[in-house]
């Protein structure tokens, strides 16, 4: 589904501030694949999913989509093909819009431009079986303001939004890290429900380490941005925190205990 080469960004280039936050990346994630990624801070996870949807320019690379190479595409254009959810739930939603305008804009992401009714009656019963799925009442809430909801609800909503038109490669960026325990939880369950159903190609970044393990079927490590774990299949099952703890402590990437990572096992 998706073929990442050699991918290389570097920020600040030729001063003090220089950083290199991927180093001649190279990985192929299978259609209809979950992969979670992991890795201290400042790995390269979350700049990895910039260039994937178009927000970061490439240095070096290439991304190839479906066998369409889309390295020199705009993120707008991208948006057409990906579908993403951010740390923030701020950065989902357009919190002076209405639940139902949000909706109705993910609704025409791919579609050419045209005139036609903002939000049809029927577009307005597909918002509500989706927003059912929530058990949140919000499906009789479409009027409301969505600057009015929860971190958690808001957050639940980008997800629905994110996946309304299946997208090729849906990206995840620590999209339960801003959330209670409970709530993320919750939100974790909608992601699994919403990819085995939709039979989504998914890429997960977090911090959780249990998350990490229990979610999809292929787990990869980053460090200094590189690939340097990749399991799947039975390998992956059998992984225990431990195994991680013990990976990563051999990548002398400081403190154990004082890592984010070891904040929830």
């Amino acid at each position: 589904m998706i073929e990442i080469r050699n991918l290389t960004k570097v920020f600040n280039p030729g001063t003090i501030n220089e950083v290199t936050a991927i180093s001649g990346l190279s990985c192929t994630v299978a259609d209809r694949q979950f992969v979670t990624i992991i890795g201290s801070n400042g790995a390269g996870k979350s700049t990895l999913l910039n260039l994937i949807s178009g927000r970061f320019p490439l240095d070096e690379g290439e991304i190839i989509f479906g066998g369409v190479n889309v390295t020199r595409w705009p993120e707008h254009r991208r948006a057409a093909h990906v579908g993403r959810v951010f740390q923030n739930p701020r950065s989902g939603t357009c919190a002076s819009m209405t639940i139902e305008e949000n909706f109705a804009l993910a609704n025409s992401r791919g579609l050419k431009p045209g005139l036609r009714w903002g939000v049809s009656q029927r577009e307005r019963e597909l918002f509500r079986d989706k927003l059912a799925l929530l058990g949140l009442g919000l499906e009789n809430r479409l009027k409301d303001k969505v600057g009015l909801l929860s971190g958690g609800q808001r957050q639940s909503l980008t997800l629905l939004m994110a996946t309304l038109r299946p997208p090729q490669l849906l990206l995840l960026d620590e999209h339960t890290a801003a959330l209670d325990p409970r709530t993320a939880e919750q939100v974790l369950a909608l992601t699994r429900q919403i990819v085995e159903e939709m039979h989504l190609s998914t890429l997960m970044v977090t911090h959780n380490m249990k998350h990490a393990i229990e979610l999809g079927d292929r787990l990869i490590m980053m460090h200094q941005g590189r690939i340097v774990l990749d399991v799947e299949g039975e390998r992956k099952r059998s992984l225990t925190i431990q195994d991680l703890m013990n990976e990563f402590a051999a990548l002398r990437v400081g403190e154990m205990a004082d890592d984010k990572m070891l904040l929830v096992c």
